[in-house]
This record gives C-alpha cells, sequence and structure tokens, in this order.
C-alpha cells in the first residue's frame, strides 16, 4: 500500500492551514486516531510556518513546497522552501533558539516537530533552502 502526493503553494501564512488539510486528508487512508492526526497536523503547521517566516522572510511571491508519502503504516511529509537557508542546523534546532526574536517567535519550531513526530531531519544550505522530512508511524486498526 503505497501512495504519494504533492504539492506547492504561495508562501503566505494563510496557506498554513491549508497544507494542514491537505495532509490531514491525505493521512486519512491510514485511519489515524484524532491524536495521530492532531500531531500529524501540529508538526506541519511547524514546519511549514518555519519555511513562510524563515525561509522567506514572508515573502508571498515564493512557495512552499509539500510532499507526502505513504508505505504500510507509515507516512513520511516533506516540506521544503528554496529560500534564505539554515547556517547552523544543529544550533536552529536548539529549544529556544530563534533567528527572529524580534518576532517573539519562541524557538519551539524543531522541537514541536520532534515530540509530535517519531522522525525529524533537516538538511539545509545557506541561500538555497531547507528541507524538512518527517516520519511517523500510525497504529494501523487490527
Amino acid at each position: 500500500m503505497s501512495n504519494t502526493m504533492e504539492v506547492k503553494f504561495s508562501a503566505k501564512s494563510e496557506n498554513e492551514s491549508l497544507a494542514r488539510i491537505i495532509v490531514a486528508s491525505f493521512a486519512a487512508k491510514l485511519d489515524p486516531t484524532i491524536d495521530e492526526l492532531a500531531d500529524i497536523k501540529t508538526a506541519v503547521s511547524e514546519a511549514v510556518t518555519n519555511a513562510i517566516i524563515h525561509g522567506y522572510d514572508e515573502d508571498e511571491s515564493k512557495f512552499v513546497y509539500l510532499r507526502c508519502e505513504i508505505n504500510g503504516d507509515l507516512i513520511k511529509i516533506v516540506v521544503e522552501d528554496r529560500g534564505n537557508g539554515i547556517e547552523d542546523v544543529q544550533m536552529a534546532m536548539q529549544p529556544l533558539y530563534t533567528s527572529k526574536p524580534e518576532l517573539e517567535r519562541s524557538g519551539m519550531g524543531f522541537t514541536v516537530m520532534e515530540s509530535f513526530m517519531d522522525g525529524v531531519a533537516v538538511s539545509s544550505i545557506k541561500n538555497d533552502g531547507t528541507k524538512i522530512v518527517m516520519t511517523k508511524k500510525i497504529n494501523l486498526p487490527k
């Protein structure tokens, strides 16, 4: 049971909710619990918000790329931007770190993603973009 989908959308804050709905609809095939679905939606929100705010400095002319893949009981979600990139990924993934303190950002985006998903991998190249790959195993009904 393998399935994939891909979409791109403008880097507008209002599209963060669109991304949540798209991924939730795609994941529905796995019949996740309400908690599993909430976890996935929260992680997607954080990743998309990071792309818009940090990747593109809220430049609405840019695009966020979203891909999802289901293999068996595993969903893989990829959120990608082609923006600023992250100079030091390990530092950026530390709780409370933010590159935009003037926006009163909490610096907990990656921490939230890691706490709600089974796996989070971040790759980034300065001035070339960031790719976040998140995975979650869904407990399939017996």
